[in-house]
């Protein structure tokens, strides 16, 4: 039995702007989307037959309800792999919480199987099977700090935002993505982020400009029924992060901090509160 462990890492999005409602019932969407330290640990396996997935967290669904197991499964169908695979992942990332943890999980088994099983395929092969997975997954294949676009499917790499202290906070609720998008008001939105200041600002280095000027619309929907989002970015700002956002369509909320001390600060004040926390970095 041969296995491979690979880290699946979280994203945030330093903006998300809807632009329309398809046709197909998607929305159009340009926003940038940043990897985080935090991270998934998914072990993919060799087996005799079959495809098997297990997590270490109870409410984790295993098996077909997982959509590691819709990633190996199209795997196993394209490339007529003849053995099974095992899949078991030891989550880190809160679930429902905007912050693309399945999607990531089912990255991580789209690359240990290439590699598990020598089929040589290039990234963009990989991105390609991906999106027929999950609108995150192309991202979570390639990483780093993008623009994306379409459905989320078209990324373009900007320059790198690594390195940035992050203070990432979710609180007792999961919200469904599917939900948010459902009850979002296209013609009522008031605000949106200004997704080339924000490229111009990353490219230049400026945290606090990033910071002042993010914008997330899908928080028109989340935060009127769920006020606790409100709460937490004002709670991070006054514990000093530079600007606080929902990342997806939420419930979690990140600031980011002009330094590890205060972001270290800001997490010693929050850790043992009501809201799960974690202490992070753009990557």
């Amino acid at each position: 039995m041969k296995s491979i462990s690979l880290n699946a890492h979280a994203k945030i999005n330093l903006s998300l702007d809807v632009i329309r409602k398809r046709q197909d019932g998607y929305h159009d969407v340009r926003m940038i989307m940043q990897s985080i330290d935090l991270h998934d640990e998914v072990v993919v396996e060799t087996r005799d037959t079959g495809i098997e997935v297990e997590c270490d967290k109870p409410w984790v669904p295993g098996g077909k309800d997982n959509i590691a197991y819709k990633a190996a499964n199209l795997m196993m169908e394209r490339y007529k792999i003849e053995s099974g695979v095992g899949i078991k992942i030891y989550k880190r990332i809160p679930v429902a919480a905007g912050l693309a943890g399945g999607s990531a999980d089912a990255a991580a088994v789209i690359k240990g199987m290439n590699e598990l099983f020598s089929l040589n395929l290039n990234e963009a092969e990989l991105m390609n099977i991906g999106k027929q997975v999950g609108a995150d997954v192309p991202f979570c294949i390639k990483g780093g700090t993008m623009l994306s676009e379409g459905i989320g499917e078209k990324l373009t790499k900007i320059p790198s935002f690594q390195g940035v202290d992050i203070v990432l906070v979710k609180p007792k609720v999961g919200v469904s993505t599917a939900w948010v998008y459902n009850n979002l008001k296209l013609d009522k939105i008031s605000s949106r982020p200004d997704t080339d200041l924000l490229i111009k600002a990353i490219s230049e280095k400026d945290i606090g400009c990033l910071a002042q000027n993010m914008g997330n619309v899908l928080e028109t929907v989340t935060i009127e029924k769920y006020e606790v989002i409100n709460d937490i970015k004002n709670e991070l700002l006054r514990l000093g992060a530079l600007g606080s956002m929902m990342s997806g369509s939420g419930p979690s909320v990140f600031g980011i901090f002009e330094n590890g001390k205060k972001a270290c600060l800001a997490y010693e004040s929050l850790k043992d509160g009501e809201w799960e926390c974690f202490m992070t970095q753009t990557i």
